[in-house]
C-alpha cells in the first residue's frame, strides 16, 4: 500500500504537535516535515477559526504547492468559501471529527471533493445550540444562577473535575471565551 504524503500546519504549537502525532499513527499516511511540505500530496491545517493569519498561511501554502488542503476548524465564516476554494481546500472538518480525518486526507489525495458549502454548513451546525448535551445545559443553567464549580458539582452529583471538563469542552467546541460568554451564548440561543 502506497502511503499518502501529508504535512501538518496548526495555529499553535500544541495543536500542531497533537495533529502531527495523530497523523503519524495512521499507516496509510506518511508525515513529512514542514521544510519538505512541497512533497506532500495533502496539507492538513488545524485552526480555531479562519482569521488573517490562517488566510495568509493558506495562500502561502497554495502558492508553493498544488497539494489539496484539508481544513480542521472550529469555525469557518461562509463568506470565506471562495477563498478556501482558491486555496485548494478540498475538505472542511470540525475539530471534533478526528475519526474522519484520515478518510478526508485519502479522498483529497485521490482528488475527490464534496461541496465546501455543505461542509461549512455542517460545521456551523456542529457548534449550534442543538449540539449542547443535556449535561452541558444543566451546568449552564447552574452557572447562570451564580453557582461556583464546587456547588454545581454538589447539585449535579459530579466531581468538580467533571464540571470543569464539561465547561472546558463546551467553551472550546463553541469557541467561547469564558464562563460568562458561555452563559450569554446559552441565553441568546434560548437554551436557558
Amino acid at each position: 500500500m502506497d502511503q499518502v504524503r501529508v504535512a501538518a500546519w496548526a495555529s499553535d504549537p500544541i495543536a500542531l504537535t497533537g495533529l502531527t502525532n495523530h497523523l503519524k499513527t495512521r499507516p496509510e499516511l506518511l508525515v513529512v516535515p514542514r521544510a519538505r511540505r512541497g512533497e506532500a500530496a495533502v496539507l492538513v491545517f488545524a485552526v480555531g477559526q479562519v482569521d488573517r493569519e490562517v488566510i495568509a498561511a493558506l495562500r502561502a501554502a497554495s502558492a508553493e504547492s498544488p497539494a489539496a488542503i484539508v481544513l480542521v476548524a472550529g469555525h469557518v465564516d461562509p463568506g470565506h468559501l471562495s477563498l478556501l476554494a482558491d486555496c485548494h481546500v478540498s475538505a472542511v472538518l470540525p475539530r471534533t471529527a478526528l475519526d474522519r480525518l484520515t478518510d478526508s486526507v485519502l479522498a483529497a489525495a485521490r482528488g475527490r471533493t464534496t461541496s465546501l458549502r455543505d461542509q461549512v454548513e455542517a460545521l456551523a451546525h456542529e457548534g449550534s445550540p442543538a449540539a449542547l448535551t443535556p449535561r452541558e445545559v444543566d451546568v449552564l443553567r447552574l452557572m447562570a444562577e451564580g453557582w461556583d464549580t464546587a456547588e454545581i458539582a454538589g447539585k449535579l452529583c459530579y466531581s468538580e473535575r467533571t464540571v470543569k471538563n464539561v465547561i472546558y469542552a463546551m467553551t472550546n467546541r463553541l469557541n467561547l471565551r469564558n464562563r460568562p460568554h458561555a452563559v450569554a451564548y446559552a441565553v441568546r440561543a434560548g437554551v436557558i
